[in-house]
């Protein structure tokens, strides 16, 4: 079962509670990940509805691979999950991985 797309504070509540379970930041391929397993699709299975490899599927998951957030939005439209969560996530992994000590909050607009 996937969840379904979330509105406002209760999405950003939810990673909130995500990460206090992981013991650190919520990142688009955990993200993607706890969706896949809890669909029970492999890797393969998975890619091939995003739209990607495998093994780029994998990379992202493991956090060996960025991004973007046009590729994040597109993720978001074929899982039926909230766009703005996405967008947000892989912007929020960008400014993680150049060392910036700063938050990503995204509106549509």
């Amino acid at each position: 079962m996937i969840t379904r797309k979330t509105k406002g504070k209760t999405g950003r509540e939810a990673s909130k509670y995500l990460e206090s379970l992981m013991g650190g930041p919520l990142t688009l391929g955990a993200a993607l990940s706890g969706l896949r397993e809890a669909e029970e699709q492999s890797l393969a299975e998975f890619a091939k509805l995003l739209g990607v490899s495998r093994s780029h599927l994998c990379d992202i998951e493991q956090g060996r691979r960025a991004v973007s957030p046009e590729r994040a939005a597109r993720f978001a439209k074929a899982l039926d999950q909230s766009e703005p969560q996405f967008v947000r996530l892989a912007l929020q992994d960008q400014i993680r991985c150049a060392g910036l000590r700063l938050t990503v909050e995204v509106k549509a607009a």
